[in-house]
């Protein structure tokens, strides 16, 4: 039984190796460019750095992603760097740990944020998404024709995302303005690697009615990766022969993508309970998507989140994302929705966050259990000015 365990294990992840592989190095960098849209396809994927637009906080993936608009807090630096400027305190700090494909995949988060002072705030982003253990069975079979199991080694597929955010209240009354710098790092093993470079913008605006708007310019210039593979001869030889073409250094490219975003929060009576929701709709560059709306350019993603609560002790929220067009086998087609749920509590200075979600709608159990945390830090007394 033991051995049967382990022989699932080692396929199950063989083959995810084999699909990053596939699409991360084949797909960019081994496709003819003889022709213009192939050439275009290479630089600049479809999906690219797509472990970056996942999501971080149980709070958000419960609201469907949809908090441009109302962010305000460490995950800014996440969501949109201009709600780092609600950043009131010290130090605030932020973590999450989620799970793809039946724990396979590891996507790990931590935040920090610092308020300078009453109008600007400096915050920090790390992002992992990783597959540890990955057996390299490309020496599995010796020059013999024989099956050595001892030959297999392990190795680590892993992307890292880091952010660096600055935002700052604007003159204007209600208007908050922020920027990120992201280094990305990519790495399978010591097969390839990447480093990367790319730019957002972000912007907040409350008007005195209550209405917040919120918008964000991710990959504002093209986010880039350079891509370097050191392949040993003896694993060029296994790629040739079982077909697989030589993967070439390269360079590879995020298109820009926009979020915007409306919020509006209502009081319920004089208790302290409210109702609020967000619409917003993420829009992509990368070509078209099987999303609500397309073009042969730009695809439209909409997001929708409801919440109620009492006062800033607890909140209950829902949202819908993920609507998109699913083609079935008799090629018919249907609209397919996402739904999410989550609760969030305060203690103080504490924050414990929960959603029911299909993160990144890419798991193999359909839907997860989500917990983020948060805290908040005043100033030690000791501390110099």
């Amino acid at each position: 039984m033991l051995l049967k365990e382990v022989k699932i294990d080692l396929f199950m992840k063989t083959k995810l190796v084999l699909f990053l592989l596939t699409i991360g190095a084949t797909n960019a960098f081994g496709q003819d460019p003889s022709t213009q849209e192939n050439l275009t396809n290479a630089i600049a994927p479809k999906y690219s750095n797509e472990f970056l637009a996942i999501g971080v906080g149980a709070d958000a993936l419960g609201l469907g992603n949809a908090v441009v608009a109302q962010t305000g807090g460490v995950m800014s630096g996440y969501w949109n760097p201009a709600g780092l400027a609600k950043v009131d305190k010290w130090i605030e700090a932020g973590a999450m740990h989620a799970e793809y494909f039946a724990g396979i995949a590891k996507y790990d988060y931590i935040g920090l944020a610092h308020s300078i002072d009453e109008k600007s705030s400096v915050g920090f982003t790390a992002i992992r998404f990783a597959v540890d253990d990955i057996p390299n069975t490309t020496q599995l079979i010796d020059n013999n024709g024989n099956i050595d199991y001892d030959r297999i080694s392990t190795f680590t597929a892993a992307d890292y995302g880091f952010i660096f955010s600055y935002a700052r209240k604007m003159p204007v009354e209600g208007l908050s303005l922020g920027g990120n710098v992201k280094i990305i790092h990519r790495r399978v093993g010591d097969f390839a690697r990447s480093w990367g470079f790319g730019l957002d913008a972000g912007l907040q605006y409350e008007s005195k009615k209550g209405w917040k708007f919120g918008g964000v310019l991710r990959d504002a210039t093209s986010t880039f990766n350079a891509w370097m593979f050191t392949l040993n001869d003896d694993t060029k030889e296994v790629f040739l022969n079982t077909g697989n073409a030589l993967p070439e250094n390269g360079l590879e490219l995020t298109l820009p993508r926009m979020v915007l975003g409306a919020y509006r929060k209502f009081e319920l009576g004089e208790k302290g309970l409210y109702a609020a929701g967000e619409l917003d709709l993420t829009m992509t560059t990368d070509g078209r998507r099987n999303t609500l709306l397309q073009t042969g350019l730009i695809s439209a993603d909409p997001h929708v989140g409801v919440s109620f609560g009492f006062k800033n002790y607890v909140q209950l929220c829902a949202g819908l994302s993920n609507v998109q067009y699913v083609t079935d086998f008799d090629d018919s087609r249907s609209i397919n929705v996402q739904p999410n749920l989550g609760i969030g509590l305060n203690i103080k200075n504490f924050y414990l966050d929960y959603a029911f979600t299909d993160i990144g709608d890419a798991s193999v159990a359909l839907y997860s259990h989500i917990i983020s945390l948060r805290i908040k830090l005043d100033k030690p007394n000791n501390a110099g000015p």
